[in-house]
């Protein structure tokens, strides 16, 4: 096993490389946001779009919680309907996504304009740019966006819901449709995502909210072509690349198949007996349930230990919550998570 010391990559980068590191990196998702009081305080007056539009103050949102933890990485203050108002997709958010024009046919896919990021996403790439002014190399950048699938349901749907039943209606009604729907959502993704790399973008995550919804071969037929499409285009960035199929512990054997260097597990899978589906060659990412943050502060580090353990010996381990952290967390909760997770090896044990 090579030395940490051999490297000069921080804990995180290291991590979705597979090396050796010091210690366990830690980020946990939605770390920026409503459960901080600073953000609160700093919403008021400010809705959500604007907030996302600001880049001082996207920017300022990002930093949040490396300034209270020590989070070994940040993740861009954005949304993952962001870009689709560059396709010509009048959204808004009451106070989740509402969109006014749902695309409900072969007409209305077609019709969905280029998207240009340059000319529809400004703020983010600027966000991007003060935030590397902003960040220690301790704390690499992440860039995100939503997976194809993910905001095909969304747009289908027209704002969120617990099944789906319109969008998975239009998928297999509207075969064709569908699909050209998918791969539109693809080229859009991977092109803003180049931008964010281009901005200056560390390592890029694409969020699969409800892959979990398709049984495997429904996701092998329609969504996972469209992630693979994705990461075929940013595989030549040489970032780290990162994907997340929330709910898809019956997809990971097909998961394993795709260019990811990171897989995040949600909270369903123990990351032993994902690791040893998704096979030596992924990285692994999570997976505490963000209700565990509620439990008393030994039955929260007992539950940390847990995953550190599950995750094995073996290097690639990201440690991070399995889904979004709620937002009535208490923030001295997420203090002691992140210190349990650095714990072990800042005490002197063996490179991960």
């Amino acid at each position: 096993m090579t030395s940490p010391t051999s490297t000069a990559l921080p804990p995180f980068l290291a991590a979705c490389r597979r090396q050796p590191v010091a210690r366990t990196p830690v980020w946990i998702m939605r770390q920026a946001g409503r459960y901080l009081p600073e953000y609160r305080k700093l919403r008021q007056g400010v809705d959500f779009l604007t907030l996302t539009k600001t880049p001082e103050l996207a920017a300022e949102v990002t930093l949040q919680p490396i300034r209270r933890f020590g989070m070994d990485a940040a993740i861009l203050f954005s949304d993952i309907m962001t870009p689709l108002e560059g396709m010509g997709i009048e959204l808004d958010f009451a106070p989740g996504p509402v969109i006014g024009n749902p695309v409900r046919s072969a007409a209305a896919v077609d019709a969905l304009a280029e998207f240009d990021p340059e000319e529809s996403v400004p703020f983010v790439l600027e966000t991007i740019r003060l935030l590397r002014r902003e960040l220690k190399p301790s704390a690499p950048l992440i860039g995100f966006a939503g997976a194809p699938f993910t905001l095909f349901c969304y747009l289908v749907e027209g704002g969120g819901s617990k099944t789906f039943a319109v969008a998975k209606a239009f998928l297999f009604s509207e075969p064709e449709a569908a699909g050209r729907l998918l791969a539109k959502l693809a080229e859009m993704t991977a092109s803003y995502l180049r931008a964010q790399a281009a901005a200056g973008a560390q390592a890029l995550m694409l969020f699969d909210s409800w892959a979990g919804l398709l049984a495997p071969e429904d996701y092998r037929h329609h969504a996972m072509p469209a992630v693979a499409r994705v990461l075929d285009r940013l595989r030549p960035l040489g970032l780290p690349l990162i994907y997340f199929p929330n709910q898809g512990t019956s997809l990971l054997a097909d998961v394993a198949t795709l260019d990811a260097d990171v897989i995040g597990v949600d909270w369903r899978t123990p990351l032993a007996a994902a690791r040893e589906i998704l096979g030596p060659e992924k990285a692994v990412q999570g997976n505490l349930d963000p209700a565990a943050l509620f439990a008393p502060p030994a039955e929260l580090e007992r539950r940390v230990e847990q995953v550190l353990r599950d995750a094995g010996p073996e290097p690639g381990h990201i440690f991070n919550l399995g889904h979004g952290i709620e937002r009535s967390t208490d923030p001295d909760q997420v203090a002691r998570l992140v210190e349990a997770v650095h714990r072990p090896t800042e005490a002197g044990g063996a490179p991960r």
